[in-house]
């Protein structure tokens, strides 16, 4: 995730200008999330594809989603390798056996 960061903040610097400000980001980030929910409730639920949705991949919308979050990331001074680490543990802490006791997980 470090590296995603750096490459991301290198490109904004190089390329991008500068980062749009964090609010803007955030609009951005819910825009983009809808963008991947629309394919995936059309690839994997019950709505039929558009036309104009037909040719929009789902890593690339997966993509977009990330590239935003890690701006966001950026811009607030999180490290998401050192949050994620965090998150594990917490997880692992947490729900190391609520998911293997869930019934209607077993199967």
């Amino acid at each position: 995730m470090r590296d995603a960061q750096n490459k991301v903040d290198e490109w904004i610097k190089t390329i991008g200008v500068r980062y749009f400000s964090e609010l803007t980001n955030l609009g951005i980030l819910m825009e983009e999330t809808g963008e991947l929910a629309r394919i995936m409730v059309r690839r994997y639920g019950d709505q039929s594809f558009k036309e104009s949705d037909k040719n929009k991949g789902l890593a690339d919308e997966m993509a977009d989603v990330l590239w935003v979050l890690l701006c966001l990331a950026n811009q607030t001074d999180v490290d998401l390798t050192e949050a994620l680490n965090k998150n594990f543990e917490k997880k692992t802490s947490r729900d190391s056996k609520r998911h293997k006791d869930n019934e209607k997980l077993a199967g």
